[in-house]
């Protein structure tokens, strides 16, 4: 009894609970990601056929939806000239096309070959169509589920968001941090592991108004964007009621940070710190209904010279130590200079010394001579 009451119950919680609606989401994001790699296949399959039969379109037609449908239509490149393309190409791209197939270089393909051809051309066009209104399905399930999180990062980041996340509960349950690198956990537990930086962001990073941040602030702005979307998915899951006013709010607080660190004029209202005083009302220079002075500020000429005395001193550094460089080659060149005077003078009197020897040995030999004789003469006699 209890058993089957229990079963009972579990199975209207599963058929009516509220929090199973996000179940369409997940699905519509993995089937659109798998589209979009189908989609991608088949286009590329029908170039590589069809460019046998017609090389050179594949240049002039970048476009592979619009390629597709211009194979479907035209079939055999000889009916090209007579065929008017302007429903699917520009002015401009429809006489290159007329062109290119009067003198292409092609091999000449059958009629059931081109019939094969048509049908997979003819299924790259329904399926862009598919996704298409899969895309609009999509965008209008998430503005009715998740509408605070669709603002702050579009439909598409907010459905993978929740997919990876397995539900909005769950996701609603992640801290800020989470969130930010929710999608690069191979990358987080490399990073832990190797003991290097961890990733600033995750699936977030694909969100526009990280897209507008410079690269050295992508960082900071995903760690702004990660919090408020953490507060948007708790108010989305938990809350009762359907408008997207705190997306909306949280939205510009995240644009104005990014001006702020963009160095722009930013709202004081709004953005204003808590328990902080407020600067409009000691700093005579900002309106109080503006949000910042329009005027601009006076020219420091002071500081100016400043920098220009700083810019000399560091001129004549370099000039001095240039100078100091310069006499040292000077010096160096110099002695390289005498050392080779010197080797070759030590060349050229090595002859000379030899030559001097030479004779000396001589002399000395036939001064030598007369005197071995004699004694030579002394011991026979």
């Amino acid at each position: 009894m209890a058993l089957g009451l229990s079963h009972s119950l579990s199975r209207y919680k599963l058929k009516f609970s509220p929090d199973k609606v996000d179940t369409m989401i997940v699905q519509a994001i993995g089937l659109l990601d798998e589209l979009d790699k189908e989609l991608n296949t088949y286009a590329m399959r029908v170039r590589e056929w069809y460019g046998w039969h017609f090389p050179e379109m594949t240049k002039i037609v970048a476009d592979n939806i619009e390629y597709a449908k211009a194979v479907k239509l035209m079939g055999i490149r000889s009916g090209a000239a007579d065929l008017d393309f302007s429903e699917i190409l520009e002015e401009e791209v429809e006489a290159d096309l007329k062109d290119a197939a009067v003198v292409s270089m092609g091999t000449d393909v059958t009629d059931t070959d081109m019939e094969y051809i048509k049908s997979l051309a003819d299924q790259v066009i329904n399926l862009s169509e598919y996704r298409g209104q899969l895309s609009d399905y999509l965008k209008s399930r998430m503005n009715a589920i998740a509408p605070n999180l669709t603002v702050l990062v579009g439909e598409l980041v907010g459905a993978r968001l929740i997919s990876h996340a397995g539900s909005l509960i769950s996701l609603a349950k992640q801290p800020a941090s989470t969130v930010q690198i929710l999608g690069a956990e191979k990358a987080l537990f490399r990073a832990l592991k190797t003991k290097h930086e961890t990733p600033k962001y995750g699936l977030i990073y694909h969100a526009s108004l990280i897209g507008q941040a410079a690269p050295k602030h992508k960082g900071k702005i995903s760690r702004v964007l990660a919090a408020k979307c953490a507060l948007s998915i708790r108010v989305d899951a938990l809350g009762e009621s359907s408008d997207a006013t705190v997306g909306v709010e949280h939205r510009s607080k995240v644009e104005t940070r990014l001006r702020q660190l963009e160095g722009k004029a930013v709202a004081t209202a709004g953005a204003k710190a808590k328990g902080l005083p407020d600067k409009a009302a000691h700093d005579s220079s900002r309106s109080q209904n503006a949000a910042l002075s329009l005027e601009a500020k006076a020219y420091n000429a002071d500081a100016d010279v400043a920098m220009e005395d700083k810019k000399e001193k560091k001129k004549k550094k370099k000039d001095k130590e240039a100078e100091n460089g310069e006499d040292e080659e000077m010096e160096e060149k110099k002695e390289k200079k005498k050392k080779k005077k010197d080797k070759e003078a030590e060349e050229e009197e090595e002859p000379k010394k030899k030559k001097k020897d030479k004779k000396r040995k001589v002399e000395e030999e036939e001064e030598e001579e007369p005197k071995k004789k004699k004694k030579k003469k002394k011991s026979d006699e």
